[in-house]
């Protein structure tokens, strides 16, 4: 909004918990073309490792770049861009809730009450109440940021996902970005319906660095820490006078958790429907179908039906990369999705895909 020059006259509140200032998380992402966020971004890598069940390649993924922002850049660009704008007021603390009330919107944060007013409201503190039929898995990751004396990484390349570790708490991979040949942030991830204890991530770290990266005598310079729900509820971008964004909007991909992008694409939408004083309720929703793909795989990987490392193997190892991204991306084309699914085992998805019509 504030890149656009369009809300000059317009009073902007921006409500958070606190201003974070610490290198707290990484964001990761494929674009073809410069984004709005590009300035930001600490590297890219067009060539990506994929380790899986019997499929192991170097995948070429260009003109897509694989892109990874730091929390600490995101953060210092943001809230100086934001200094730089008097209409903007900054309210730091914990929202205890937001309503509409009697046409008022009414906030309590921390101990206070406060009447706002009639302001349009985007909200993205998500609130859920589940209910018997919702499927939710959490996508949890820990990562390091490693430092060695003799250069280890390659930075043309990343790993984008090696399933070689152990899967005994179900769906877990490692992937590495390389900054240096001495540094790299090594990101233990899975998709679980429960959390581990801590020194859990910390010895499938250790164990991947030692084992797989060959790496015996690193240190540890920054860690960070994340959950991602990945859910088959509805998230709905309008209710209750309050229009909801990321995860609560609906932005987190249910079957991978992939979040970034689509935050980036729904928050243009967003600009620029209030620039041509178009109804926020004209932003066209995504094509149904892609959230039947990612509820038939949620499915199959909630229920366990078939192992996640064997449905991203055979995914990689029987499509063009490019193509892949694109489903990931909700970009792709029916003739791109017929050849995703014809890749897919079909009696596990089939039956998967009569639970996800018929629940």
């Amino acid at each position: 909004m504030l890149k656009s020059g369009k809300f000059t006259d317009k009073k902007i509140l921006l409500i958070d918990k606190d201003q974070v200032k610490t290198n707290d998380r990484t964001w990761c992402f494929w674009e073809q073309e410069p984004g709005f966020f590009e300035q930001l971004v600490y590297r890219e890598w067009s060539h990506l490792d994929f380790f899986g069940e019997g499929f192991t390649a170097t995948l070429d993924v260009s003109p897509y770049q694989y892109k990874m922002i730091r929390g600490v850049d995101f953060y210092a660009y943001c809230f100086s861009e934001i200094a730089r704008h008097p209409q903007v007021e900054k309210l730091f603390g914990e929202v205890k809730g937001l309503a509409r009330r009697n046409g008022k919107v009414i906030l309590h944060i921390d101990d206070r009450e406060m009447d706002l007013g009639d302001p349009v409201v985007f909200n993205s503190l998500l609130k859920e109440k589940r209910s018997k039929k919702d499927i939710v898995l959490l996508q949890h990751f820990k990562g390091w940021v490693i430092e060695t004396e003799t250069p280890f990484f390659d930075p043309g390349k990343a790993t984008l996902m090696d399933f070689r570790i152990d899967q005994r708490h179900g769906t877990s991979f490692v992937y590495v970005l390389p900054f240096t040949e001495h540094a790299a942030l090594v990101e233990y991830t899975l998709f679980t319906p429960a959390l581990l204890k801590d020194e859990q991530y910390d010895e499938g770290l250790k164990s991947y660095i030692n084992e797989y990266l060959g790496i015996s005598t690193f240190l540890v310079k920054e860690q960070e820490f994340g959950i991602i729900p990945m859910s088959n509820r509805i998230h709905h971008f309008y209710k209750d006078g309050i229009y909801n964004i990321g995860t609560a909007g609906g932005q987190t991909k249910a079957s991978t958790g992939y979040t970034f992008r689509f935050i980036q694409k729904q928050s243009d939408q967003i600009v620029q429907a209030l620039i041509n004083e178009r109804p926020l309720s004209s932003i066209p929703k995504p094509p149904s179908r892609f959230r039947f793909y990612d509820n038939t795989l949620l499915h199959i990987l909630y229920h366990d039906q078939l192992p996640g490392k064997q449905i991203f193997s055979t995914l990689f190892r029987r499509n063009d990369p490019r193509r892949v991204l694109r489903f990931l991306d909700n970009e792709s084309t029916l003739a791109d999705e017929l050849k995703i699914t014809s890749s897919l085992p079909t009696w596990p998805f089939l039956k998967a895909a009569a639970k996800t019509i018929f629940p």
